[in-house]
């Protein structure tokens, strides 16, 4: 595969849905990394979710999601919720609800979500952040940022993905090599939250020392005749 990985270490053991990225399992310092298949959407800062309550809707409310990863619910006070998904909310909030309701029925539903994204920086044409609309792999997303430019270095474009709130994912895509090859069987596909960084070549890292390091005028010298030159303009 054209693509190498650089992983954090994880020290959660494998779950259903998730896949292992080798490691050495017997270093402390390095456990296997997990990376979640169909992630679910986490919330994040200002989502707006919805509490319905089909047999006490005098409960039921619209909450937001505070700057602080914190929701205010008017019957059981405060939640920090930023970063959970949908049924990891419903859970908490069945448990906080428990101390006021005999068995609780709490529907989650989100109403307001960010966009998923990607971003795009380095070396290409109109670097930022794009919407992700459906699949995306990580070439089409170079070429939705505006391609590679002269100075792009194309084996050696680096995808950087969070797989927690402690840990990214870096891997190192030869995209070079793939687009010589004329297979991108094995194009990485763009996860929300991605972003693509495209280095610099060497040549353009030397390019702008160019005029100074090059002479104005070039001269051979015939070291068969003493203290005689050629001028070569």
């Amino acid at each position: 595969m054209p693509a190498s990985a650089v992983t954090a270490p994880s020290t959660s053991p494998a779950a259903p849905g998730t896949a292992a990225a080798p490691a050495a399992a017997d270093n402390p310092g390095q456990a296997p990394l997990l990376e979640r298949r169909n992630p679910r959407y986490r919330l994040e800062l200002g989502d707006v979710i919805t509490l319905d309550f089909p047999f006490t809707p005098e409960y039921d409310e619209n909450v937001t999601v505070q700057p602080d990863g914190y929701v205010t619910l008017i019957t059981v006070g405060e939640m920090h919720v930023a970063g959970m998904t949908i049924p990891e909310v419903q859970t908490a909030l069945r448990d906080a609800y428990s101390k006021v309701l005999h068995e609780p029925i709490i529907a989650v539903g989100l109403s307001t979500f960010e966009n998923p994204y990607f971003i795009v920086g380095g070396e290409v044409g109109k670097p930022g952040k794009y919407d992700l609309h459906g699949d995306t792999t990580l070439t089409q997303a170079v070429e939705i940022a505006g391609g590679f430019t002269y100075t792009s270095k194309h084996s050696r474009v680096m995808l950087f993905r969070r797989v927690s709130d402690d840990w990214v994912s870096a891997r190192v895509v030869n995209v070079k090599k793939m687009l010589s090859a004329g297979d991108l069987a094995e194009d990485i596909h763009i996860e929300p939250g991605d972003m693509v960084f495209v280095p610099k070549n060497r040549l353009s890292k030397v390019q702008p020392y160019l005029p100074y390091l090059l002479p104005y005028q070039l001269f051979r010298i015939n070291f068969n005749a003493s203290s005689t030159s050629t001028y070569i303009p």
